[in-house]
């Protein structure tokens, strides 16, 4: 009893069980429904049947009287199957036919029956045996009563024949059930069962767990997947975050530790000019700060998708023809030639602003990591139509990227100039990178000069989905 009550704890055996009865309940009312219908319309057959002989005989006994209605009856009595005959005294009382004794009260009135009434056959000998019939009664000239009936054995074999079909249906419907239940709702429950077991360690905190999926690509094993999908993506985002808060943690003690020291030094100093420079100094890192926040904030804000509702149809060649003029005078400053091969009139749906920051750290690390080389450009920006794609580059023939190294490259707070000796957050291309995923694009790192080590570039692509008309 304690199993039973623990199965009925399932929501699929619950379902299971309210099915059959349901199921059982309709199949019995229908059954019912069908027999008492069956068993009405023969009965109407046997009344329509039975008028007919009524009146066969009638006209038998107007063309020979007694006598043909005597020969009448006999010959039909004889025959296969045949209907109750029976002439009878005005008392009642049995004088030819076929039927030995008939119930009391039935040749009283002329007519159809009023319910269908009992009686004995010859061949009941023995043990006393009584049958159901209907009858219609009518009377001769001579007072005597003639019946003409039918037994009722018929729709009632019928009606019990159905009832044991229905009972044979529901046990092999129950049977079937069992089974079903045994091949199939077993093994669902099962799945549950494992499902709810990796469900209780993630919330325990095992992120890694995942929901398990037996490869039969059904209900169960599309949600595991999508759940799986996003348990990863979960995972992901905590690891990131942890990532951030050590990454912060790290590479802000630093500037922390440094406007502390440069805060008390000033407190100390009393030269007016030496104390002006050094709160000079803490605002210039103050504001180092700020702006590594504001890029964390912006990343953030990407990668949640509140932006999304931002985009429109923007010229991005318009975007980068701007952003080229604008960073022209610090590449001059830096002793570097940026040169740029823009295609006109390419249309991207984005956000300006968003795409804009983007060129911007593109160029401003190209700048910053370009190494010198008279006579031809140090920096390119590019874009172009590839296929279905548009493309923007940013390229330079600094150091580069090794090929092991780009997926940390774009990791938050990840520089690869181990000395520092670079003013930068690491951030620049996290936020590139957060940028073209928001536009449903991506950002491609390759060497500008392939196979060379010492000036092999870095060619910093953002790809994004052409605009169609």
């Amino acid at each position: 009893m304690v199993r039973f009550g623990v199965l009925f704890k399932s929501t699929a055996v619950r379902l299971s069980a309210l099915y059959i009865i349901l199921f059982a309940l309709c199949a019995a009312f229908l059954v019912f429904y069908v027999t008492a219908l069956s068993e009405r319309l023969l009965n109407q057959q046997t009344r329509d049947s039975l008028q007919q002989e009524v009146s066969e005989v009638q006209a038998s006994y107007e063309r020979g009287g007694m006598n043909l209605l005597l020969r009448t009856l006999d010959r039909r009595a004889r025959q296969p199957g045949a209907n109750l005959y029976v002439i009878a005294s005005p008392t009642g009382e049995i004088l030819a036919g076929n039927v030995a004794s008939v119930e009391p009260g039935v040749f009283d009135e002329e007519g159809w029956t009023d319910f269908p009434f009992r009686y004995e056959r010859y061949s009941d000998s023995g043990a006393v045996r009584q049958h159901l019939a209907i009858a219609h009664v009518f009377l001769l000239d001579n007072s005597l009563r003639v019946l003409i009936g039918r037994d009722l054995g018929e729709p009632a074999k019928f009606r019990l024949l159905v009832r044991k079909a229905l009972m044979v249906a529901l046990a092999i419907m129950g049977a079937g059930a069992v089974i079903i239940w045994f091949a199939i709702g077993r093994n669902a429950l099962k799945r549950i069962d494992r499902v709810s077991a990796a469900s209780k360690k993630i919330m325990a905190g095992d992120l890694s767990q995942r929901l398990p999926v037996s490869g039969s690509g059904d209900e169960f094993d599309r949600l595991s997947l999508s759940l799986n999908e996003m348990l990863g993506r979960i995972e992901k985002l905590n690891e990131g975050l942890r990532q951030v808060s050590d990454n912060i943690a790290h590479d802000l003690k630093t500037p922390l530790t440094r406007l502390r020291n440069k805060a008390a030094d000033a407190l100390e100093e009393d030269d007016v000019a030496t104390r002006r420079a050094a709160l000079e100094g803490i605002i210039v890192e103050s504001d180092q700060l700020i702006r590594t926040f504001n890029a964390l904030l912006m990343i953030s804000r990407v990668e949640a998708g509140s932006i999304a509702a931002e985009l429109s149809d923007v010229d991005v060649s318009a975007i980068a023809a701007d952003s080229a003029e604008l960073y022209e005078p610090a590449a001059d400053e830096a002793g570097q030639a940026l040169a740029t091969s823009v295609e006109t009139g390419i249309i991207v749906r984005g956000n300006r602003e968003l795409i804009g920051q983007a060129i911007s750290n593109l160029l401003d690390n190209a700048i910053k990591y370009a190494g010198g080389v008279e006579g031809r450009p140090e920096i390119r920006l590019t874009v172009a139509r590839h296929g279905g794609e548009v493309r923007l580059t940013v390229a330079d023939n600094g150091p580069g990227i090794p090929a092991d190294r780009r997926e940390d490259a774009v990791k938050r707070f990840v520089r690869l100039d181990e000395s520092r000796s670079k003013p930068g957050t690491g951030l620049g291309l996290s936020l590139v990178e957060a940028i073209m995923a928001l536009h449903g694009g991506r950002l491609d790192l390759a060497d500008t000069v392939p196979g060379r080590e010492a000036q092999r570039g870095l060619s910093a692509t953002m790809v994004f989905p052409a605009q169609t008309a």
